[in-house]
């Protein structure tokens, strides 16, 4: 008998931690079962005929997918069609997509045998156990298994069993293995150490389990070395509120800051205005990249959050953000959710612009999801809610914010993910937005840009980007062309080292005079090294050393910050890009400003 968990991830970098746990509780519970239970991991991009015929050579007895919103409509794609070329075998759903209406979705899709609901390792193993010994046609079995809705056979209706009792999670196994990891090199690798959240937050599905259950500490350390031993490049914890409990939060990261590897990267998922000052103080000692912290801000209109059932102090959040971010060592994502309640476009505007004064590494900008068995999918009707009838059921508008805004606001998102969260304008854009009233117009009106260039349709390369930020530059601000002009190309070569300079650079590092200066800087390290010492300890000599680092000439010092003009007096400034230093949050080269005036 073989039974094939499968999963459709959104992109080939993810990995689905759901098959691999129900997979490997099992195999904990029995050893043979092993045998038994493959795994099948496909994406939403890969051609459907293609996962149709893969699960088709495989030859499953039964199949289960995990279901999300952003998977589905494939998954219910291939169910259909699995149906027809695999009359015999038998089809289940689990996962939060599928959790809240399991009925529905039976008398929709007369092919599937059952649906798993809630947590699913015990649930699976049982199921299994039932297929392997009690055979497809005594429904007894079934029918003394927590936790699932099935199709009874050979007679009318739907059966629905007990809910399934929440799970001991430190009984869970690890469930990543030697013969996996050498498949996630190149993958994010999920990791939870508690289920529930606290909180109840009226969009979220996990307001549902208040329960918080904390896998034990020293489990958690020893999974964590496996994945530092391994090298693993990024693990992201999937916990909801991962800082709710103090000492929990505080082991795992004293435990990552002590057996740091150097390259493993975490992300967390946490509610910053409760970090206590321990918590920050460590966090701030952390090595620069070691951890990347995501925060729900959602909105800064107390109104909405009260309406939310969220609780967040605004302005406590905004300064333990800007205590976070005094050591220049952790990569922050603050999050912002378009279309809640009592949430208008003069509202989300004043939102975006709070929240974007605090500079984080990324800013996201989400559209309200209306999920089933949410309490936000219980007060649609009286919010005057509108959201898409497929997943992910996202909002089209409310009696606060019509359709029009919610697609102005859909280019605006688009503007910032080209422009802010690439980190490709790091020191552009912040000069740029003083031509503006505020933040959000300016990307308002270069997303009113695009529409006008036809560049929604024609997306320009990710290179002329540089060139269609500084014509719209232009377009609002054409008094300061030699300052944008030295911005872009400032931002540009902290990105990467070119082969050919870009148009609106500069002409002067092809003068004479600074030639000569730039190739006898590079004789000069060669010989006796003061700024490349490490490049010339390494063996290579001053032709290397300038193919492989960069030095552009700039007559205004745009890498200040605060002072990006400068004071005027004609200086040529020297400033030489190091690419094998790179800043770990934003990957910026490593820049030196050279006394070759």
């Amino acid at each position: 008998m073989k039974f094939l968990l499968a999963a459709v991830n959104a992109k080939y970098i993810h990995s689905n931690p759901a098959i691999y746990s129900l997979r490997a509780y099992s195999v904990q519970k029995d050893s043979e079962l092993e045998k038994h239970i493959e795994l099948a991991e496909y994406t939403i991009n890969q051609p459907f005929q293609d996962i149709l015929a893969d699960i088709y050579a495989r030859m499953p007895d039964c199949v289960a997918f995990s279901c999300y919103i952003w998977n589905i409509g494939m998954v219910k794609d291939i169910v259909r069609e699995l149906a027809k070329i695999l009359p015999e075998t038998r089809i289940w759903l689990g996962g939060p997509e599928v959790s809240y209406n399991a009925e529905e979705l039976l008398e929709e899709m007369p092919c599937l045998t059952g649906i798993m609901v809630g947590e699913g390792e015990v649930t699976f193993h049982e199921l299994l156990m039932f297929y392997r010994q009690g055979g497809p046609e005594d429904i007894r079995g079934l029918e003394q298994t927590d936790g699932i809705v099935f199709r009874k056979r050979g007679q009318e209706g739907i059966c629905r069993t007990r809910d399934r009792a929440l799970t001991d999670i430190s009984g869970l196994p690890f469930f990543y293995n030697e013969a996996d990891i050498g498949d996630f090199h190149n993958r994010i690798l999920y990791y939870e150490s508690s289920r529930g959240c606290p909180y109840r937050c009226s969009y979220c599905l996990s307001s549902i389990d208040k329960t918080v259950r904390l896998r034990r500490l020293e489990l958690v350390e020893k999974e964590l070395q496996f994945f530092l031993e391994k090298k693993v490049p990024q693990v992201k914890f999937v916990d909801r509120t991962f800082n709710c409990n103090h000492s929990h939060a505080m082991g795992i990261w004293r435990f990552i800051k002590e057996q740091d590897n150097g390259i493993t990267n975490f992300h967390f998922e946490i509610s910053a205005d409760i970090l206590t000052e321990e918590e920050i103080t460590l966090l701030q000692s952390l090595r620069p990249g070691l951890v990347q912290l995501e925060i729900g801000v959602q909105s800064t209109n107390p109104v909405t959050i009260r309406e939310i059932r969220r609780r967040m102090d605004w302005e406590r959040l905004r300064r333990i953000v800007a205590a976070l971010q005094e050591k220049d060592n952790i990569h922050l994502h603050l999050d912002l959710i378009a279309g809640l309640p009592y949430e208008d476009s003069a509202s989300f505007r004043n939102s975006f612009n709070e929240v974007y004064a605090c500079r984080p590494e990324q800013l996201q900008l989400g559209f309200l999801k209306v999920l089933k068995g949410s309490y936000m999918h219980e007060k649609a009707s009286e919010y005057e809610i509108h959201y898409t009838d497929k997943p992910p059921y996202e909002v089209l508008f409310t009696k606060w914010m019509p359709y029009f805004q919610v697609l102005k606001l859909k280019r605006v998102e688009e503007m910032v993910e080209l422009y802010y969260n690439s980190s490709q304008f790091a020191h552009t854009l912040p000069v740029l937005e003083k031509a503006f009233p505020d933040p959000f117009r300016m990307y308002e009106q270069l997303a009113e840009y695009y529409e006008e260039k036809g560049y929604f349709v024609n997306n320009p390369a990710r290179a002329y980007r540089y060139q269609v930020l500084l014509d719209f530059a232009l377009s609002a601000d054409p008094d300061n062309m030699t300052l944008y002009r030295q911005l872009l190309t400032l931002d540009m070569y902290l990105r990467e080292n070119l082969k050919s300079r870009p148009a609106f650079a500069l002409p002067l590092r092809e003068q004479q005079e600074a030639k000569e200066k730039i190739n006898g800087f590079y004789r000069r390290e060669e010989c006796s090294p003061s700024f490349l010492k490490e490049y010339v300890e390494d063996g290579y000599n001053a032709r290397q050393m300038a193919r492989m680092t960069h030095i552009e000439c700039f007559t205004l010092p745009v890498w200040e910050k605060e002072n990006p003009q400068g004071n005027g007096g004609g200086a040529v400034y020297y400033l030489l890009f190091d690419y094998r230093k790179r800043n770990p949050l934003n990957q910026e080269a490593y820049t030196m400003l050279l006394p070759l005036a």
